[in-house]
């Protein structure tokens, strides 16, 4: 996958848009954007001015850097959506949340995309009894996910972070460091708030 090359809180400042993209920093003081919550750049004070089509750039824009794709995966997951039965911004929103770095991070042993995407590199998960080094992997109902016993005091110590979390209802933590995917995730079990159907009409003008 392809770096971001600037400075990942900018990222939040250009969809004036907290995106939690850096875990607990987010939540604390110390986040820029609760210091800075215009977008970057000389004119970033100035009221935003937008167009339809700038709507719903934004709104695809948003989605990517939500879940730290480049602008060609993110394409080629549309591409597949469409491709399926069914509503294409549902299908997209489903498959994003089906990757495997996603998946981490909501089972709470992250506390980011970006954590999940390290953690997963380092090789230290299975799943079903199989090394799995790819962040982009597709889960499916009933894989089993286990930490690999090298990184189960850091995944622990940031579930002891995070005391009240609970994952989403179609994952389940079944153990120490230990989660399940128990179905394929519906539209209304997704929180993160986008509105997919824009994201349709801008790949569909």
């Amino acid at each position: 996958m392809g770096r971001h090359t600037t400075a990942t809180c900018k990222l939040c400042r250009r969809e004036r848009e907290k995106l939690y993209l850096k875990g607990e920093k987010c939540a604390t003081e110390k986040c820029p954007f609760s210091k800075r919550s215009y977008a970057p750049g000389q004119h970033g004070k100035l009221p935003l001015r937008i167009s339809e089509y700038g709507i719903r750039l934004r709104e695809k824009q948003k989605a990517r850097r939500i879940y730290g794709l480049t602008e060609r995966q993110f394409e080629k997951y549309f591409e597949e959506a469409a491709r399926s039965k069914g509503a294409t911004g549902e299908k997209l929103l489903e498959i994003l949340e089906r990757r495997l770095d996603n998946v981490i991070f909501r089972l709470g042993f992250t506390t980011s995309r970006q954590g999940a995407r390290q953690l997963i590199r380092n090789g230290g998960l299975d799943i079903n009894g199989q090394k799995t080094n790819i962040p982009s992997f597709q889960v499916r109902a009933g894989d089993l996910i286990k930490i690999r016993p090298k990184i189960v005091a850091l995944v622990k110590a940031t579930q002891e972070k995070m005391p009240d979390y609970s994952p989403p209802a179609w994952l389940a933590v079944t153990g120490e460091a230990e989660g399940k995917v128990v179905a394929i995730p519906r539209r209304d079990e997704i929180g993160t708030l986008l509105e997919d159907h824009l994201i349709v009409e801008y790949y569909s003008r």
